[in-house]
């Protein structure tokens, strides 16, 4: 079954058809578009398309499919998805603003590596928002993963941050995953509450990666919304949420060359179990199909 973000749907029948005509690009433009790639993107690639299928004369659909999938590969691959946690413990700060899911991502990264055989510990350090906190504790149960929560309400967000680095060295958890605030009551003092975390942790050890969660469904809106976390906290890799609710397989794409960040997890569900590295061959695999 295509995932509920793939264009196969909208493909289908597009590539059925016997030869290629100007139905079938105004057909691929607009499932591009729908798709989210954005029309700069789709612009781009339809006018490859079409120089590659003149310059290689064919009129056969199924090679418009596999030249799409090749020129989206070729596009991916100036990307490098690999998380980097060489480090011990490796030191992932999560960022992103209310409401794109971070909390629950970071529970299922915990599963994620603890699924791979690696001990984690995470951190409550989103102590503006006492939910947050709770909810993050039920999903490391639910992942098998240690938690230092905040020792009282309202406690400064980099000292929780400090004391989980500090548990991970203790018991040796080899991953250390830290949640932040996606807003602060003071808005414009939230960049600098994340440098202030930033700093604390470094005093103890590297940061491997600061991830940045998007939530597909907002689409190029919720990038506008993250341009101050990718313009101020040092952001390595992207996670894209929500990718189960809508057919915006082509945001992946957009959001990587529009931000010049890498997108390093993807969300497909809701299930503990829905988060995943991400592969751009199988990606576009199950895009295009």
């Amino acid at each position: 079954m295509a995932a509920k973000w793939s264009l196969t749907g909208a493909l289908k029948g597009m590539f059925q058809r016997e030869t290629i005509t100007e139905e079938t690009w105004d057909d691929l433009e607009t499932a591009l578009i729908t798709a989210d790639f954005g029309p700069d993107i789709t612009e781009q690639l339809i006018e490859a398309l079409r120089a590659d299928v003149e310059r290689l004369m064919v009129d056969d659909p199924k090679d418009l499919r596999r030249m799409l999938r090749e020129r989206l590969e070729e596009r991916f691959a100036e990307f490098d998805p690999t998380l980097s946690l060489k480090e011990r413990p490796a030191v992932i700060l999560v960022v992103g603003v209310n409401g794109v899911g971070k909390t629950t991502t970071i529970g299922k990264l915990a599963r994620f590596l603890v699924r791979n055989g690696q001990s984690v510990v995470v951190g409550a350090a989103d102590t503006f928002r006492a939910a947050a906190v709770e909810q993050l504790g039920t999903w490391a149960q639910r992942a098998g993963s240690a938690i230092v929560r905040p020792e009282r309400e309202g406690q400064d967000p980099a000292s929780v941050a400090f004391q989980t680095v500090e548990a991970a060295k203790a018991h040796g958890h080899a991953m250390c995953i830290i949640d932040t605030a996606g807003r602060l009551h003071t808005k414009g003092g939230l960049m600098d509450e994340l440098g202030k975390i930033k700093r604390v942790i470094e005093k103890q050890s590297p940061i491997a990666e600061v991830l940045l969660v998007l939530d597909a469904t907002t689409g190029q809106n919720g990038v506008n919304q993250a341009m101050a976390f990718i313009e101020s906290a040092g952001i390595t890799g992207l996670v894209v949420t929500k990718l189960d609710g809508s057919a915006k397989g082509g945001f992946i794409l957009a959001v990587q060359e529009r931000t010049g960040i890498p997108i390093k997890l993807i969300g497909q569900g809701e299930g503990i179990d829905d988060l995943t590295g991400f592969t751009p061959h199988v990606f576009v695999e199950q895009l295009v199909g």
